[in-house]
C-alpha cells in the first residue's frame, strides 16, 4: 500500500469491531486493521457482539452474515432497532444478491464477499469511518445551526408566534411573516421547515430587495442555454433547488408585478418555466414569504397584486419590534454573548444590573440583527467576567444612562408638573433621535398630533434640533 493510502487511512483511524465466527478470520483481519491504527474488538457470535456494540461503541462493525446463534441480519436489525450510531459492512462467505440488498435496505454502508481482498477490505473500511465522520460532522452543523436561530424569549407575544409555529410547521400551507427589519423573520421561517416533513430537504432562502429586478426572475426560476446573452449554459432556479423543500422569499413587497404575477402561477399550479424555455417543470416546494413592509398599503398604491397577497397570507405571524419585548432583551443578549465567547473560547460573561439596565432602557431600533452585533463586539472587546455599563457602546450607555439619570433627577423635584414636564422632554427627544428627527413618524409613533407635537418642542426648547433637519430626518 502506497505511503498516501496509509496517510489517508490514518486520518479515518478510529475503532472497529469485527462480528465473526471464525477465529482466524477475526485474528488476521484485526492484525491488519491495528497495523493502519485502527482500535479493534471482536466477538464470535451475535449476543456478545450485540454486549459489545453497547459497551464499547466501535466506530464501525464487520458483521458476517452466517453466526452460530443469530444471523448478520437479524444482529443488523437490532442495530438499528436500538439505535446504535455504528457503520456496518457485512461479510459473507455465500453471498447473493438478496442477502445483499436487504442489508443495504437494513442500513449497512457495504456488503463484502469472502474470501477478503485486502485492498477492498481497507477501502470499506475507510469510507465507513467517511461516512460516519460525515454524519457526525452534519449533525454538529445541524445543532449549531439550530442553536443560532432558536427563538429565544419567554415574553406573551413571542409564546403565541411559538405556538403558531407548532401548527404550522406540520402543515404545507404558505406563511407571511412580517416585522420590522432585523426581527428575526428567518429563524421563524427556518424553525418551521426544521419542524417540518420537509426538514431532510434544503431550505432555499432569497432576498428579494438585493437581487435587480432584471435579474431575479433568472434567479428564481433558472433559465436555458443562450436565453441572453451571457447565459452560455442552463442552470436551475432557486425553486428548482428547493424542489422538496422550502423556499424562504424575503422582503416579497420589494418584488416587481411582473414576477409577481409568475410567482402566483407557480404558488397555483406548482410548476415553473427556465427563462428561454418552453418546457414546464414541476415543482414540490413550501414558500414562506416575508416583508418589513404594509402590504396592504401597498396593495392600494398599485405595488403588489391582491390575489397574490392573499394566496401568501394564509398563515399571518407578525413578529414584534425588541423594544416591546421586555426582558426577552436580556435574555436575546445573554444567549449571544454565551454564543459568540463559545466559538472564541472565552470565559463566560455575565451582565451588571446597570448594564442590564442600559439594554433595557436602549430602543434597539436595529432589533436582534442590532443586538447581535453589539454581543459579538463585546465578547471580542470585553475581557472581563462581568460586562459593566461602560462597556457598553456610547449610544447605548448614554441613552441608558441618561434615562436613569432623568428619571431619578425628577423624582428629586418638589412640583409634581415640573416632574413630569422634565421626563416629557427627555422622552420626546429620545423618541425623535430613535425616528432620525421624523416629526411625522415619532408623532405616529407616540401617539400625538402632529401639531401637538411641534407645540410640544417649541414649549420644551428642543425645536431648534427638529429646524436643524427636513421632515424626512435628514439635515438641511
Amino acid at each position: 500500500m502506497s505511503s498516501q493510502n496509509a496517510e489517508n487511512n490514518q486520518n479515518y483511524a478510529g475503532k472497529v469491531l469485527i462480528i465473526d465466527d471464525e477465529r482466524e478470520i477475526c485474528r488476521t483481519i484485526g492484525d491488519i486493521l491495528r497495523d493502519e491504527g485502527h482500535k479493534v474488538c471482536s466477538a464470535h457470535d451475535g449476543q456478545t457482539g450485540l454486549k459489545l456494540l453497547a459497551r464499547e461503541m466501535p466506530d464501525v462493525c464487520l458483521l458476517d452474515v452466517w453466526l452460530p446463534d443469530i444471523d448478520g441480519l437479524a444482529v443488523l436489525e437490532k442495530i438499528r432497532a436500538q439505535g446504535l450510531d455504528v457503520s456496518v459492512v457485512m461479510l459473507s462467505g455465500h453471498a447473493n444478491i438478496e442477502t445483499a440488498v436487504k442489508s443495504t435496505r437494513l442500513g449497512a454502508v457495504d456488503f463484502l464477499e469472502k474470501p477478503l481482498s485486502l485492498e477492498k477490505l481497507l477501502m470499506s473500511v475507510e469510507n465507513a469511518l467517511r461516512i460516519r465522520s460525515l454524519k457526525t460532522e452534519n449533525a454538529n452543523l445541524r445543532m449549531r445551526m439550530e442553536k443560532r436561530y432558536r427563538l429565544i424569549g419567554e415574553s406573551k407575544v413571542m409564546m403565541q408566534v411559538r405556538s403558531t409555529i407548532d401548527v404550522v410547521a406540520v402543515k404545507n400551507t404558505t406563511v407571511l411573516i412580517t416585522g420590522e427589519n432585523g426581527t428575526g423573520k428567518e429563524n421563524v421561517a427556518r424553525q418551521i421547515h426544521e419542524r417540518s416533513q420537509r426538514s431532510r430537504r434544503p431550505f432555499i432562502a432569497i432576498n428579494c430587495a438585493a437581487i435587480p429586478e432584471d435579474l431575479i426572475e433568472s434567479e428564481l426560476f433558472g433559465f436555458e442555454k443562450g436565453s441572453f446573452t451571457g447565459a452560455f449554459q442552463s442552470k436551475r432556479g432557486k425553486f428548482e433547488q428547493a424542489h422538496g423543500g422550502t423556499i424562504f422569499l424575503d422582503e416579497i413587497g420589494d418584488m416587481s408585478l411582473k414576477v409577481q404575477s409568475k410567482l402566483l402561477r407557480v404558488l397555483q399550479e406548482q410548476r415553473i418555466e427556465r427563462l428561454g424555455g418552453d418546457e414546464s417543470v414541476d415543482v414540490d416546494v413550501r414558500v414562506i414569504a416575508a416583508t418589513n413592509k404594509n402590504l396592504q398599503d401597498a396593495i392600494r398604491k398599485g405595488e403588489f397584486r391582491e390575489d397574490l397577497f392573499y394566496r401568501l397570507n394564509v398563515i399571518p405571524i407578525e413578529l414584534p419590534p425588541l423594544r416591546d419585548r421586555g426582558t426577552d432583551i436580556i435574555a436575546l443578549a445573554n444567549y449571544y454573548i454565551g454564543i459568540f465567547t463559545a466559538e472564541d473560547g472565552a470565559g463566560v460573561k455575565s451582565f451588571s444590573a446597570a448594564a442590564e439596565r442600559c439594554l433595557m432602557a436602549y430602543s434597539w431600533p436595529g432589533n436582534i440583527r442590532e443586538l447581535k452585533n453589539i454581543m459579538e463586539r463585546l465578547s471580542i472587546m470585553v475581557n472581563d467576567e462581568v460586562i459593566e455599563d461602560h462597556h457598553l457602546p456610547e449610544s447605548l450607555a448614554l441613552r441608558g444612562g441618561a434615562g436613569l439619570q432623568l428619571f431619578s433627577g425628577a423624582a428629586r423635584l418638589d412640583n409634581f408638573r415640573d416632574a413630569r414636564a422634565e421626563f416629557e422632554k427627555y422622552f420626546i427627544l429620545q423618541k425623535l433621535k430613535d425616528n432620525e428627527f421624523n416629526i411625522t413618524r415619532t408623532a405616529e409613533r407616540i401617539g400625538l398630533e402632529r401639531s401637538h407635537l411641534y407645540r410640544k418642542l417649541k414649549a420644551y426648547g428642543i425645536e431648534g434640533d427638529s429646524e436643524k433637519r427636513t421632515d424626512s430626518g435628514e439635515q438641511q
